[in-house]
């Protein structure tokens, strides 16, 4: 119950930061770090199902290859929040860029499973 509770908070802080430019900087610090751990746990403990299982090796690669773009655009994001804290002002238009950009890399994580609570 915990994790989700997080989870909402999160995306609340994503949702005030393309409002408010204040929070912008730690809203693109802790989704990208989100993103990026979130995409590196299901590198290293889940295996491919569904659709990336018996269907050759091209599905396996393509998964792994998701989830590791995804785990240095979240790192990227990450550090492009520390980046834009920097100038705000100057920056808040390249920060609100990535921020909507991001969006997709978390749906491909949650769609993968990356949010799921391990039994």
């Amino acid at each position: 119950m915990y994790f989700l509770a997080a989870l909402i908070k999160i995306v609340d802080l994503i949702s005030q930061a393309l409002r408010n430019a204040e929070k912008l900087p730690a809203a693109l610090i802790t989704s990208g770090i989100v993103e990026g751990v979130a995409a590196l746990g299901l590198a290293l403990f889940k295996a491919p199902g569904g659709i990336f299982q018996h269907h050759g090796k091209v599905p396996f690669f393509l998964y792994y290859g998701i989830l590791i773009a995804t785990v240095i655009f979240g790192f990227v994001e990450a550090s492009a929040g520390f980046w834009v804290s920097g100038d705000l002002v100057g920056r808040r238009a390249v920060g609100k860029a990535i921020m909507w950009i991001s969006i997709l890399p978390i749906v491909l994580v949650a769609g993968l499973g990356g949010f799921v609570i391990l039994k």
